[in-house]
């Protein structure tokens, strides 16, 4: 039988009314468990007209101040992110049967996080960053092909490549954050904690 915490719930919920806490022991044990990319999490957005779209993107960092993502600052997500900030997150462990839900509003890290993060890609990842214009019309795959040649023939020393302005990170800032638990005849467990206007965590149970 399942251990329980104070609440009922299955242990691996901990006992803590810190969900950045709570996180961060679900992605380890991800990282254990997942065959592909345990950091990888589906983004929602809008734009101003209200209409939704979603992608996977990978998840690059995270604390007590946000979820952070890095991308094509002309990309669709980012150009939605621009009109209507407010987005959100989710991850799904199929190997755990635990998802996350994080929703809040996204704004453009600092330049010397996007810094510091470009430098550590591989030199192939940077000049592809250069190279695509990302969301665009691609006339065929020789125009992609080409420009790729192109940078790697300009960023040639691969200690030296700037990032380009277009390139950067988004950091979803949450105001809630859901965990969710397969269970049995969907009889899920679902505990859900949300920021007060002081910056309180407040927790508490949903139906499944």
């Amino acid at each position: 039988m399942n251990q329980k915490n104070s609440l009922g719930l299955d242990s691996c919920f901990l006992d803590t009314n810190d969900p950045i806490e709570l996180f961060n022991k679900w992605m380890n044990k991800a990282k254990e468990t997942e065959l592909n990319d345990p950091n990888a999490l589906s983004l929602a957005t809008t734009d101003k007209n209200g209409f939704p779209s979603v992608r996977i993107v990978l998840l690059k960092d995270f604390s007590k101040n946000g979820f952070v993502f890095y991308t094509n600052l002309n990309s669709q997500k980012s150009l939605s992110l621009k009109e209507n900030p407010k987005a959100e997150m989710c991850f799904y462990w199929k190997s755990l049967l635990r998802q996350v839900r994080v929703s809040g509003y996204a704004s453009l890290v600092s330049d010397k996080v996007a810094d510091d993060y470009y430098n550590t890609r591989p030199h192939a990842a940077r000049i592809g960053a250069w190279a695509s214009k990302q969301s665009t019309v691609l006339k065929d795959k020789d125009e992609l092909i080409n420009s790729i040649k192109k940078y790697k023939e300009k960023y040639n020393n691969e200690k030296n490549v700037d990032r380009p302005e277009y390139w950067s990170g988004w950091n979803l800032t949450p105001k809630n954050i859901e965990f969710w638990l397969e269970g049995e005849n969907r009889i899920h467990e679902r505990l859900k904690y949300s920021k007060d206007d002081n910056g309180n965590w407040n927790k508490f149970l949903l139906h499944p």
